[in-house]
């Protein structure tokens, strides 16, 4: 239901907290108050509360998601993590991470069409090799999470399932993966991040990964295919 509280009023806190507002804010603030309260929380949450990412790291991984998101409004990206000092030669990281990230498509291609040719050929473990030389002096820790991000967001996910095995592979900390991954949750939509996370689940369910004692619980726990697993268990 539309609001009569005044606009300015509705939109002070969001201005406040982040320093600028999007039209999208507005707009709710218009049409659904409650919605946009909801939003800010979850938004809040998500990208502004810490967790267990640095600030530094959570903008390098920031960062990969907009480019791979076309999101050239959220410039402010850039001023934050410059702010918890990033640097440019990390930025040009990211951005040869991230263009590496979105090549993927010829690395599957000769994967799937050309490997009975080449058969010397392991596109996945150049496509690594790769990864590793773009890193420069950038731990690859964070250009595990970037790309593994990137990969989300554009529903690459053989590429994600490969790139998480090369994460515990290089014992990257599940939650600093998870983390990361959460943040596509809305430059790269909230589907993409279920599909993200049921690709993670069947990794530890097939033993692919050396996944904590958490994680395995989480992943051994029946009934998380949605309604239709849930409705065939129920018949």
């Amino acid at each position: 239901m539309p609001t009569t509280q005044p606009l300015d009023e509705l939109l002070s806190g969001i201005r406040a907290k982040r320093g600028y507002l999007l039209p999208h804010h507005g707009l709710m603030a218009i049409t659904a108050p409650a919605l946009l309260d909801a939003y800010d929380k979850a938004y809040s949450a998500l990208a502004l509360a810490d967790r267990v990412l640095s600030h530094h790291d959570r903008e390098f991984v920031w960062l990969a998601i907009l480019i791979a998101t076309d999101e050239a409004i959220a410039t402010h990206h850039i001023a934050k993590f410059k702010a918890a000092g990033g640097s440019d030669a990390e930025i040009e990281v990211i951005l040869t991470v991230t263009a590496l990230a979105l090549g993927f498509e010829s690395y599957r291609f000769v994967e799937r069409n050309w490997r009975g040719h080449l058969p010397g050929c392991q596109p996945n473990e150049i496509y690594l090799a790769s990864l590793r030389q773009a890193a420069r002096d950038v731990p690859m820790r964070l250009v595990h999470m970037a790309a593994t991000a990137v990969f989300v967001c554009k529903a690459g996910w053989d590429a994600v399932a490969m790139q998480i095995i090369a994460a515990y592979g290089d014992e990257v900390p599940e939650l600093d993966l998870a983390e990361a991954v959460s943040l596509t949750m809305f430059p790269g939509s909230v589907p993409h991040f279920v599909e993200a996370a049921r690709v993670w689940r069947e990794l530890i369910v097939e033993g692919k990964v050396a996944a904590s004692a958490p994680f395995r619980e989480w992943a051994e726990m029946s009934g998380q295919g949605g309604y239709d697993e849930a409705s065939r268990k129920a018949r």
